[in-house]
C-alpha cells in the first residue's frame, strides 16, 4: 500500500509540483532578478574545450528534448493516422535518442571536466553550476541505460505507456500514474530525475534556454545616434585613411 502511495505521489502529484515551480519560479526570477538570467560564460578562461564540448552537449540535448516533447505529447491517434507504427516509433527513439544521448554525454563530460578540474573556472563556478551539470550527466546515463531495456520492447507498447502517462498529466487525469506502474525501475528513475531537473530549473543557469532573441526579429529598425561634436576627432596614430 505504501509503495502504491509513493508511486502515485511521485508520478501523479510530483509532476505538477515540478511544473508549477518551473513556471512560477522562472517568471519570478525574470521579474525580480533579470540580470541573473544568463549562462555566465567562462569562454575567456578556456575556449577550445568549451567550444567542442558545448556543441556536442547542446546539439545532443536539443535533439533529446524535442524528441521527448514530440514523442510523448503527440496524441497516439496522430501517429496511427499518418501510418507510423508503435514499433517504428520505438526504433526511431532508440536510434536517434541513443546517438543524441552519446553526443550529449561526451560533450557534458568535457564541460564537467573543464569546470571541475580547471582551478580558474572552478573558482568562478557556483555550487548550482556544478550540481546541475552533474544532474544532467546522471540523467543522460539513465537515459542511455533505458535504451538497452527498450531493445527488449521493440513492439512499441512500452512507449505507449509513457505517452499515456505524459498526456494524462497534461490533461489532468487522476489515474495518470497508473499507466507506468509496471515499467522497469530505470525508467522510473529517469522520469523522477527529469522532473527534479524541472523543479530546480529556475534556480540554475538553465534559464538561459528560455532566452530566445525573438525580439530582434520584430524590431522596426535600429536607433541611430549622432554625435553632437562640431569638429571631427583627430585621427589615431597609425590609423588608416577613413573610408
Amino acid at each position: 500500500m505504501m509503495e502504491a502511495d509513493m508511486h502515485n505521489f511521485l508520478f501523479g502529484i510530483y509532476p505538477y509540483i515540478a511544473l508549477a515551480v518551473l513556471a512560477v519560479g522562472s517568471i519570478a526570477r525574470y521579474e525580480r532578478d533579470p540580470f541573473t538570467w544568463k549562462s555566465s560564460s567562462s569562454q575567456l578562461l578556456r575556449r577550445k574545450q568549451l567550444v567542442v564540448g558545448s556543441v556536442l552537449f547542446h546539439v545532443g540535448v536539443l535533439v533529446i528534448f524535442f524528441g521527448h516533447l514530440v514523442g510523448l505529447l503527440t496524441p497516439i491517434w496522430i501517429f496511427d493516422a499518418i501510418g507510423i507504427s508503435h514499433g517504428a516509433k520505438q526504433l526511431l527513439a532508440v536510434v536517434a535518442g541513443g546517438v543524441a544521448g552519446v553526443m550529449a554525454l561526451i560533450g557534458g563530460a568535457m564541460l564537467f571536466h573543464r569546470r571541475w578540474f580547471d582551478p580558474r573556472i572552478r573558482r568562478t563556478s557556483s555550487f548550482a553550476d556544478i550540481a546541475i551539470l552533474a544532474l544532467l550527466l546522471a540523467q543522460l546515463v539513465l537515459g542511455l541505460g533505458t535504451v538497452f531495456v527498450s531493445l527488449g520492447h521493440l513492439d512499441g507498447h512500452e512507449m505507449v505507456k509513457f505517452m499515456s502517462w505524459a498526456q494524462g498529466i497534461f490533461t489532468f487525469q487522476p489515474d495518470a500514474a497508473s499507466h507506468i506502474a509496471d515499467v522497469a525501475l530505470i525508467f522510473k528513475l529517469h522520469l523522477f530525475l527529469g522532473l527534479t531537473i524541472f523543479l530546480v530549473f529556475p534556480f540554475t543557469r538553465l534559464v538561459h534556454m528560455l532566452s530566445v532573441p525573438l525580439r530582434f526579429l520584430l524590431r522596426p529598425g535600429y536607433q541611430v545616434v549622432r554625435s553632437r561634436r562640431s569638429r571631427r576627432l583627430p585621427a589615431r596614430p597609425n590609423a588608416g585613411p577613413a573610408e
